[in-house]
């Protein structure tokens, strides 16, 4: 179990990517937008949809269908663009849509199974089960580890 889950009522923003549901720490989100339009980066690595304009601000957006290589339903009008902020830099991404805020208790969070999950545990804080369903909850410094977002510090630098 992840350590900084054991005993806290966390909240976690609940998100879908193709047919799994998953979550982030309500704490790193910052806000989440509609689709809006991204202007493609050339010479970016293929996880970076491109960036986009937030009240002036400019965002690289990672594709989580790509980060996690899940086949995509492409963008409907459910799509949504979750912006988090990891080491004072902000950065959205792009998930299927947002379902709704839940709290969860630290002890009903457990370590995921290699074989029940599709995308690599790596990125997993673990798994939490809510009314009767599973929940993979992400661990966002996995998920954009340094690389990452010093990849996309340098998009907008």
């Amino acid at each position: 179990m992840a350590e900084h889950f054991i005993s806290d009522e966390n909240q976690f923003v609940v998100f879908r990517l193709g047919r799994e549901t998953y979550a982030l720490d309500i704490s790193a989100v910052l806000e989440i937008i509609t689709m809006q339009t991204i202007t493609e980066v050339p010479g970016t690595d293929e996880c970076i949809e491109g960036i986009i304009n937030l009240r002036g601000r400019v965002i690289p957006v990672l594709n989580l269908h790509r980060k996690f290589s899940l086949s995509g339903d492409g963008i409907t009008r459910a799509t949504r663009i979750v912006v988090v902020e990891i080491d004072g830099c902000s950065i959205g991404m792009l998930v299927d849509e947002v379902s709704e805020v839940v709290k969860i208790i630290g002890n009903a969070i457990e370590q995921p199974s290699e074989i029940l999950v599709g995308i690599d545990s790596e990125y997993l804080a673990g798994v939490a089960k809510v009314d009767g369903r599973l929940i993979i909850i992400l661990e966002l410094e996995k998920v954009l580890q340094r690389d990452d977002v010093q990849l996309m510090e340098n998009i907008y630098q």
